[in-house]
């Protein structure tokens, strides 16, 4: 079983930056190739959308909507999945989800969530 962790997100001013992390609780699922994680982001009344993807081979692939502000990446020494998030936008608020998966990044079948953490934007 595989557990994850997000932070604490927060209320912030538009323009600023965030970071979100999320641990994993099984120690060797960052060490497995094969393997993927990702962050996705839910607003209120809409569906959840896929936000970034990244492999035990440190490709990812990014939502239009997040490319070039947000930037995934990972530090299996530490077991644990980034997210940041630069230049918030008003529309960037929403409910943020981790997720993990077994498959390569175009056959991930995201398996495991976190409980999510809210992310909330002002303008």
């Amino acid at each position: 079983q595989v557990q994850l962790v997000e932070s604490v997100g927060g209320s912030v001013q538009a323009g600023v930056s965030l970071r979100l992390s999320c641990r994993v609780s099984r120690y060797s699922y960052m060490r497995w190739s094969r393997r993927c994680m990702g962050w996705f982001r839910q607003t209120l009344g809409k569906e959840r959308e896929e936000g970034e993807v990244i492999d035990s081979d440190d490709r990812s692939r990014y939502a239009d909507s997040m490319k070039g502000r947000f930037t995934i990446y990972q530090d299996t020494a530490k077991n644990t999945l980034y997210l940041q998030m630069n230049s918030l936008k008003p529309e960037d608020t929403a409910m943020y989800y981790c997720a993990a998966g077994w498959g390569t990044i175009a056959t991930v079948d995201f398996s495991y969530w976190g409980q999510g953490t809210q992310v909330t934007v002002s303008s």
